[in-house]
């Protein structure tokens, strides 16, 4: 097989360890290697990669295979960071029991997705500490969207049956407090119940899911070249992200590589959606202190940042730019020029920005030692991005897994150990320092070509992942094809399915006023979550 040679060590120590078990080894790409086995290889298998190897659960997700393979197929997706690759373990769990054993006593980070799988597929959780409704609420009927057999149209009736239960604090003097699901500004909704006990936050329930889309259903039979403008409709913020991480997947398994101009662009507005969007929550988290001059002086700049946006894509957000094989358009001259412009207006503004914020003693001590989340916490949630790097997380896959054209670029990764609401600043503030600087290096030495490839025709049952690091963190796509060009499966992983637990973690201990500032300083994306 043609993997990595720093994957080579790792796959020759579990092929000895659990040796005639795993049914079959696939290396589709040199650093995306699938493991078959049965369910009775999970734990050990995950817990071989985790602890002696290093690897981390970045997704774990279903597909509904019954009329290929007569089985629905667990994927349990691990990231070896230095190792740079993927190791993937399929399981078939059979119609005819359809059950699958619990990971998250072991491994926190697969809470969820478990929960997930269950919800829209059916498929029993065993051994769970919590296997309760996530995805789909209470009040659903006993319908699974995602298993191939249940219709897009379905009218389902009205839902009745009990509305969710939240878990009870009891305790002399615990009350609790309810915030939403309805809140006061223009986002979409999320309830969170808080049980104190005096000032002091004891437990922090979350219900979301109030928006699901059922976007990864919508690209099921959806010709692959009209997926990219739904993947950019996932989260409105990460527009430009999550379609490129669609485009990378689609290329991937038509293994075709987009021109080197176009990774160059491809980069560049990666890192200004970065920009923008970090600018933005350094004023917001200013603001949720009552700092209102500092997010003022932010919104001024992330208003400059969409500008540019719209000046050399056509859009503010960014839409409309990725595109599979490549980018849509081409810059001249005088956009290029343009961003020269505003890095060189930009960086002595978000100084001055920055100086504001750190010069005042106040603001510092109410985001210092706020929001703590633990590094061990963060490990054993697999807290990625912005989260993850201020609390000990060293992982970046600009970095470990060079996509776009990050490979031709060097910046550094800002990691903190403390963990708190102003650590998850200053990776913001870091973030965008080196976000400028490798904004500048790609249009140093843009590549000249074309900007795009065509794609050819792509064959049935091809899987592959694409993933970029979005700038709240790393974003994956995982597809399998269909006849005709079309798609069977598509798993989306925003960072902040992954991160928002972290959030009940973080703001034990604190009091409900502080809650504000260290939701926002992890800034999870609802849209994203929900899907």
């Amino acid at each position: 097989m043609n993997i990595l040679s720093t994957l080579q060590p790792v796959l020759a120590d579990l092929t000895e360890r659990f040796d005639a078990r795993i049914e079959a080894v696939h290396a589709p790409r040199p650093n995306e290697v699938y493991f078959h086995a049965q369910m009775e290889l999970v734990p050990g298998f995950c817990a071989q990669l985790y602890k002696k190897w290093g690897g981390r659960l970045v997704s774990l997700f279903a597909d509904d295979a019954r009329a290929q393979d007569g089985a629905f197929h667990l994927y349990y997706v691990f990231a070896l960071d230095a190792a740079h690759g993927f190791f993937i373990l399929r399981v078939p769990i059979l119609p005819a029991q359809p059950e699958f054993t619990s990971l998250t006593n072991a491994l926190p980070a697969a809470n969820w997705q478990e929960r997930e799988i269950q919800d829209l597929f059916g498929l029993k959780l065993e051994g769970h500490p919590n296997p309760r409704r996530c995805a789909l609420h209470d009040d659903w009927p006993e319908v699974y969207p995602l298993r191939k057999d249940f219709d897009l149209h379905t009218v389902l009736p009205p839902f009745t049956g009990e509305r969710h239960k939240f878990r009870q604090v009891e305790g002399e003097g615990v009350f609790q407090v309810p915030v939403g699901p309805v809140h006061a500004g223009i986002i979409e909704p999320g309830h969170f119940l808080f049980s104190v006990a005096g000032e002091p936050v004891l437990y922090l329930q979350i219900r979301l899911f109030y928006t699901h889309k059922g976007t990864e259903k919508l690209f099921e039979n959806m010709p692959v070249t009209h997926g990219v403008r739904l993947a950019e409709s996932i989260s409105g913020d990460s527009s430009f992200a999550h379609a490129t991480a669609f485009c990378h997947a689609v290329e991937r398994a038509a293994d075709v590589e987009a021109p080197p101009r176009a990774r160059a662009l491809r980069t560049v507005c990666l890192e200004l959606e970065r920009v923008y969007n970090h600018v933005a929550d350094i004023g917001a988290i200013a603001n949720d202190v009552a700092f209102v001059v500092a997010n003022t002086h932010a919104m001024r700049l992330k208003e400059r940042g969409l500008r540019l946006n719209e000046q050399l894509t056509g859009h503010r957000l960014l839409r409309g730019m990725a595109a599979l094989g490549g980018v849509r358009s081409d810059w001249g001259p005088a956009q290029i020029e343009a961003i020269r412009q505003w890095i060189a207006w930009l960086r002595p503004e978000f100084d001055s920005l920055v100086g504001l914020i750190q010069e005042s003693s106040s603001t510092r001590d109410r985001l210092e030692t706020t929001g703590i989340l633990k590094p061990q916490t963060a490990r054993d949630l697999g807290v990625v991005g912005v989260a993850g790097r201020a609390s000990g997380f060293d992982h970046d896959l600009r970095r470990d897994f060079p996509h776009a054209a990050y490979d031709r670029v060097s910046f550094a990764v800002p990691v903190y150990r403390e963990g708190d609401v102003l650590r998850r600043m200053q990776v913001r503030i870091d973030e965008v320092q080196a976000a400028l600087s490798i904004i500048e290096q790609i249009i140093g030495s843009l590549p000249e070509g074309p900007t795009r490839v065509a794609m050819p025709a792509l064959p049935a049952n091809r899987v592959a992942l694409g993933y970029v690091e979005g700038w709240r963190g790393e974003i994956f796509h995982w597809i399998r094809t269909a006849e005709g060009g079309r798609l069977s499966r598509c798993k989306i992983k925003d960072p902040s399915l992954q991160n928002w637990p972290a959030l009940s973690e973080a703001i034990l201990g604190n009091i409900i006023p502080d809650f504000p500032v260290v939701n926002k300083s992890f800034n999870l994306s609802y849209s994203g979550t929900d899907r």
